[in-house]
């Protein structure tokens, strides 16, 4: 007998698979990405909907359904990443240098202003109760690092007096989840009615069919007629079931070995993180509070490079399919988003509204501006490509910004993956739950936030005087 705990997971992952299946199919019915809105956005809807915040009087998901699903995004965050750099073949960083420190410039750019923009907006905010200087910190660990920042800094917002960051951070890594596709899908629409868009959607690829197949002709001398006609039909029947039977088996094993690729690029930035709170808790003081607060997805993707590495040096790199990382990439992108989404507490974002509502709305302005007016001077071509999944990773974390890349450049054309995937590898462990997010609580508390301001001000300055000398140049 299974376990009850194994159990409720299994349940609760077929209703969330349930209600992503009813979502996409709503969604294409509806044509909402023409309108900008992922079918994902519309299957989390229906999972809030369904759910105890919904209208339903019995709600169709109970709360234990919720709870796990709650559970989930850092999971399928840490698989989108450790399936990132799988596919494809590693670039020689001489051809990704000017995209690549271009990238780079825009996302220090976006990261260190949104500590600028949440600290000027939370000093606004300080004769009112219930404001905490460490308000200041929200946007960039909830839009940057989504869910699973927000889960792992908590702990060091109690221990500064900050009870209440975790769930906040929470409540406000939903909201940028949601603004990122919703708001990312219709910059996708009006980019392409302005022809921003650097990419056509390619075209349809005639179906071949298959060269052994029997052709039709005049029977063979001697035939008998309508018997033997029956018999060839049989025969080349047979002959494609055992086709199409051995192309199953082949695509099962396809499917296996992909799954078990990324699921070893996990397991090892899993063991690097092990291995680096091994060596914090012989070091203790700074080093062992930043390690603490490090979540595995960041990781994910150096044990990603670590497989690919493998591959390539072994001559193996064909067993990792493209198509098939990809898929994962975004299956686990459209679960991620679909179960934060239902599981958004509207309470608490009715409770705190102003300060959530300051915040999101002034992070959102930010990002936007960044990404549209500063992306466009530095960004080489194709420019928007890459921008957008700046934007989403921003303010959604990378399965956004996979998801509105995915809109912008369904097949791939624009090749933007290979220089963001290198920078996300360079910037991860720092940014989005990194050693930034974790040590610049300490750091407000330290320093004051009129301190911190100026701060985050002369870098945000610097990024950006950086990457237009760059442009030039």
């Amino acid at each position: 007998m299974m376990p009850p705990q194994v159990v409720a997971w299994a349940l609760a992952a077929l209703a969330l698979a349930l209600v992503l299946a009813l979502g996409t199919a709503l969604g294409r019915i509806a044509g909402s990405r023409q309108w900008g809105v992922p079918e994902a956005l519309l299957a989390g809807g229906l999972g809030l909907l369904l759910g105890p915040a919904g209208p339903l009087p019995q709600p169709l998901l109970p709360a234990s359904v919720l709870a796990v699903w709650a559970q989930l995004p850092p999971l399928l965050l840490t698989l989108v990443f450790g399936s990132l750099l799988l596919g494809k073949a590693l670039p020689s960083l001489g051809g990704l240098w000017r995209p690549l420190t271009a990238q780079v410039l825009l996302s220090l750019t976006l990261a260190f202003g949104q500590y600028l923009v949440a600290a000027v907006v939370v000093q606004l905010l300080m004769p009112l109760p219930g404001i905490h200087p460490l308000m200041a910190c929200l946007i960039e660990v909830a839009y940057e690092g989504g869910h699973a920042a927000a889960a792992a800094i908590g702990p060091t917002y109690a221990k500064l007096g900050f009870a209440g960051g975790e769930a906040l951070g929470l409540a406000l890594a939903t909201v940028g989840l949601l603004s990122s596709t919703l708001l990312g899908g219709v910059v996708v629409v009006l980019a392409r009615r302005l022809d921003w868009l650097q990419v056509n959607p390619a075209p349809a690829v005639p179906r071949l069919e298959a060269t052994n197949a029997p052709q039709p002709g005049p029977p063979a001398a001697g035939a008998r007629g309508d018997g033997a006609r029956g018999v060839a039909a049989a025969g080349a029947a047979a002959a494609g079931a055992a086709t199409s039977a051995a192309g199953r088996l082949e695509a099962a094993r396809a499917w296996a070995l992909n799954l078990g690729l990324a699921g070893l690029a996990v397991g090892l930035g899993w063991l690097i993180l092990e291995g680096l709170r091994w060596l914090a808790d012989r070091q203790g003081g700074g080093f062992q509070a930043v390690i603490e607060a490090l979540p595995v997805f960041p990781l994910a993707i150096v044990g990603s490079l670590l497989v690919r590495l493998a591959l390539e040096r072994s001559g193996r790199s064909g067993v990792a399919s493209a198509a098939i990382q990809g898929l994962v990439a975004s299956l686990a992108a459209d679960l991620l988003i679909t179960a934060a989404t239902a599981c958004l507490d509207i309470s608490l974002l009715v409770q705190d509204w102003l300060p959530l509502t300051a915040l999101a709305v002034s992070g959102l302005v930010w990002n936007l501006a960044v990404v549209l007016l500063f992306g466009r001077l530095i960004l080489p071509a194709p420019w928007f490509e890459r921008a957008i999944v700046e934007f989403g990773q921003a303010t959604g974390v990378a399965a956004s910004g996979l998801l509105l890349l995915r809109m912008a450049d369904p097949h791939d054309q624009a090749d933007v993956l290979p220089a963001f995937s290198i920078k996300q590898l360079l910037l991860q462990p720092l940014l989005a739950g990194g050693v930034l997010t974790a040590i610049a609580p300490l750091l407000v508390m330290r320093l004051g936030l009129p301190l911190w301001s100026g701060l985050c001000l002369i870098l945000v300055l610097v990024w950006i005087g950086l990457g237009l000398l760059l442009a030039r140049h």
